[in-house]
């Protein structure tokens, strides 16, 4: 009898950006459909923090994305459960990070995107003090939260997110740090496509087990350095991935630069997705260089201190003490369009009732969802009309411009 064959993956191109590498298309997975480009949000645990999934479905999230490291020990019932969109109540397209940076940033030092101006301040911290070591097998790690030793490769690491279930899978690949050395990259990037061949091997092992296909993304690193990030790029483009992670530690300034390094080498026809990555220039310069999808705890960590994106730049609501502005007169979260105030969240944060504060998390995490996602709706609709660059202009303009030269928003009504 011949075996079923499962459908995963695919991916459509339906607009690009004249002389750029950007471009506007879809997703197909075995959950539903991601409109690209598309922001992803963060469930690290199955879950978005203070946000529910019917807050998720008012936003109009397409895709939330979790973590191989943080789920490895619940991994099991998830696989009991079906998979990772059911088991966690979403029932859309997922994604798993490996847990390659979580466990290579215990005590490493390492960070991900800094500024020139910071760049010095970027050091590892000594061996002695590092709670990860990299072996040929993977990371070896003792665990803060358990108190354990324990070791994560790539093996380990697809079988994890194989249990897990999600549509989108990342390879384990190893994340150097700004403070790391042209011939040390050079070492961990050989290391890192030889863990993308174990990682592809070990996920065709499993991939159909729980019913539906589950895809494979290879992750680029290379570091600051074109030649090791074209020949990255070539060398997973040639393999068998149904997508790709851009991942690494650079500065700020080099983003479009490896960005185009990287696609410019990649294979035209399979999604890319910007790792960890969500201020407002970072994906529209990852939208122009051709990244697909993004994601980042940015929106929802910066809310919970306070940090309140609107369209004229960030504001701190603690600031706000009698304002009877909403929170961005342009927005359409739900927040906004309930009414609610700046002088409303601002007394819910500074509340020592726990309910009240929770109740902030909530709507002021919704919001910067939302401002996130719908710059990613905004910015395909840019590319489909032939208008990226003037909508790139504008929305700059606005966001950074206002902000740092301390105007306030022309069309306010005080």
């Amino acid at each position: 009898m011949e075996e079923k064959q499962l459908e995963g993956l695919s991916f459509d191109i339906e607009a690009r950006i004249p002389g750029k590498l950007g471009r506007a298309g879809t997703i197909h997975t075995p959950h539903g459909d991601i409109k690209t480009p598309a922001f992803m949000c963060v469930g690290t645990y199955g879950e978005v923090r203070f946000v529910s999934m019917e807050d998720l479905n008012s936003i109009c999230a397409q895709t939330m994305l979790s973590n191989g490291y943080h789920l490895r020990n619940k991994s099991y019932d998830i696989a009991k459960d079906g998979g990772l969109a059911k088991w966690s109540g979403w029932n859309g397209p997922t994604l798993t990070d490996s847990g390659g940076f979580q466990v290579m940033s215990l005590g490493s030092g390492i960070g991900k995107v800094v500024s020139m101006e910071r760049e010095n301040e970027v050091v590892n911290a000594p061996k002695k003090d590092r709670l990860a070591i990299v072996t040929e097998e993977g990371i070896q790690f003792h665990d803060p939260y358990t108190d354990q030793d324990d070791m994560i490769g790539p093996k380990e690491s697809m079988d994890i997110q194989n249990r897990i279930g999600a549509d989108i899978h990342m390879a384990f690949d190893e994340l150097t740090s700004l403070a790391d050395t042209y011939e040390y990259n050079k070492e961990a990037l050989a290391r890192t496509e030889r863990w993308a061949q174990v990682s592809l091997d070990e996920h065709k092992k499993h991939r159909d087990d729980l019913g539906y296909r589950q895809s494979l993304y290879g992750v680029l690193q290379g570091g600051r350095w074109e030649d090791l990030r074209r020949s990255t790029a070539k060398k997973l483009g040639q393999m068998d991935f149904d997508g790709y992670g851009l991942g690494g530690a650079f500065l700020k300034s080099d983003l479009g630069n490896i960005l185009r390094w990287c696609n410019e080498e990649l294979p035209e026809n399979k999604p890319r997705h910007l790792l960890g990555l969500s201020r407002p220039d970072d994906i529209l310069i990852g939208a122009e260089m051709g990244a697909d999808t993004f994601d980042c705890v940015a929106p929802t960590r910066e809310a919970r201190h306070g940090r309140i994106y609107t369209k004229y730049g960030h504001i701190n609501i603690k600031k706000f003490e009698g304002s009877q502005e909403v929170l961005d007169p342009h927005c359409d979260c739900p927040v906004c369009k309930a009414g609610w105030t700046r002088d409303q969240l601002r007394s819910l944060l500074k509340s020592k009732n726990p309910d009240d504060r929770a109740k902030y998390f909530n709507l002021a995490s919704i919001h910067n969802l939302r401002f996130t996602i719908r710059l990613t709706e905004e910015i395909r609709q840019a590319i489909i009309d032939g208008r990226f660059e003037e909508y790139k202009d504008e929305f700059m303009k606005n966001y950074y411009s206002y902000a740092k030269n301390g105007a306030a928003d022309p069309n306010r009504h005080n």
